[in-house]
């Protein structure tokens, strides 16, 4: 048995709760810890860090875990732990991984990586100069229904791409009469919140890896709604965009357009779908799901709005089975970066592609601004330059 140490940081989150400790830290835990092909099995073994000790004591006894500190230095400064990862809110992540990285720690962190492009860069050059291994969660590569459209586009189903077209959102509640389903900071700009900052850096991943990358951004960002009441019941004005309405130019002419909204109501079968269409088919993924039209079976639609129409367009698709039934992404991809530092399994989802993320969040925002489509360039040749942060 190898043991790991792992300082987590920001865990007593909603997500980092949930997705990270409980459902990737502590399912590893459980089930015996991951065996690798050599013959031994590795076992993290978790610190949790924060700055609510009550909330860290708590979370500690529930899951069994030894260790728990509000003091981010003396863990970092501890050579047991060779991971350090980080939930913590988005202004808070920077420092603390620069740190981290500083101290000799392989990093592993959500998104976005750091509140701007230039903080994000510096991360990058600073994990090289000092040859740490890093990680970006990238959850959404890993679940069912994109794992399926992944294998669809391999394997040829679409023929010539030509369009996708997203629809992500649901309705938030204001909090006043129903409490809000997201914490309050998510609607304060100058708290790093937006949806904008929020789901860009997923739709730069999501379109990097599933159609090649990102040539230039068109968006158009909005303030849907400008009061809500926070966790105390207390009423602020709302200083974030809560939808974003973002296109997107890809390799070989592809246009994608991805609506993302706090302030809308759900007719569709899941909270995110993704339609592709091509040439020889069409599909529509979701998280868990995808079903798919091919050419032969695309039923002749005729536009006549004098007549009621006698296709049932939904009940004419086809669902894809997963190849294998698929662990928890964020679990997944845990194991995955837990070898990538022990073996050196390659992990493409680093520091490098967090920047990315950022610098698609920033040129969206930018391209709002400025009412115009932006051009995205090349960051390696933006890494040669000096380092420009304060970090």
């Amino acid at each position: 048995m190898k043991s790991i140490g792992i300082i987590m940081n920001g865990v007593t989150g909603r997500m980092g709760t949930r997705q990270h400790l409980e459902r990737s830290i502590v399912a590893i835990r459980r089930q015996g810890g991951i065996r690798l092909p050599n013959g031994e099995t590795l076992m993290p073994e978790p610190i949790l860090v924060g700055r609510n000790e009550q909330k860290l004591r708590a979370l500690a006894a529930r899951y069994q875990i030894d260790r728990w500190t509000t003091d981010l230095d003396a863990a970092l400064s501890d050579p047991f732990y060779e991971i350090y990862f980080d939930a913590q809110a988005t202004p808070l992540r920077a420092a603390s991984v620069a740190a981290a990285i500083r101290a000799g720690k392989h990093v592993y962190c959500e998104k976005p990586v750091a509140e701007n492009l230039a903080q994000a860069l510096d991360l990058v050059r600073l994990a090289r100069l000092r040859g740490v291994k890093t990680g970006v969660v990238q959850d959404k590569l890993f679940l069912p229904g994109f794992l399926i459209l992944k294998r669809l586009i391999d394997s040829g189903f679409f023929g010539r791409i030509l369009s996708v077209r997203g629809e992500f959102g649901y309705w938030v509640f204001e909090g006043d009469l129903i409490p809000a389903q997201r914490p309050s900071w998510n609607y304060r700009k100058e708290d790093g919140g937006g949806i904008i900052v929020d789901m860009v850096c997923h739709w730069r991943y999501l379109l990097d890896h599933l159609f090649g990358g990102v040539e230039a951004v068109s968006c158009i960002g909005a303030t849907h709604i400008p009061r809500r009441w926070d966790e105390e019941g207390r009423p602020y004005e709302v200083t974030a965009d809560d939808a974003a309405y973002t296109t997107f130019q890809l390799p070989g002419g592809v246009i994608a357009h991805i609506n993302a909204s706090w302030c809308t109501r759900v007719n569709r079968d899941e909270l995110f779908e993704l339609q592709v269409d091509g040439t020889e088919g069409s599909a529509v993924a979701g998280l868990r799901r995808c079903k798919v039209q091919h050419r032969a079976h695309t039923p002749r639609a005729v536009w006549n709005p004098d007549l009621p129409d006698a296709n049932d367009y939904r009940a004419q698709w086809v669902e894809v089975p997963p190849a294998e039934e698929p662990e928890n992404a964020f679990k997944a991809q845990w194991e995955m970066f837990l070898k990538h530092v022990v073996m050196d399994a390659p992990h493409p989802h680093d520091l490098l592609a967090g920047a990315k993320g950022v610098q698609l969040a920033e040129l969206a925002l930018r391209s709002w601004a400025e009412r115009r489509w932006i051009d995205v360039p090349d960051l390696e040749e933006a890494l040669a330059a000096p380092a420009s942060s304060t970090l």
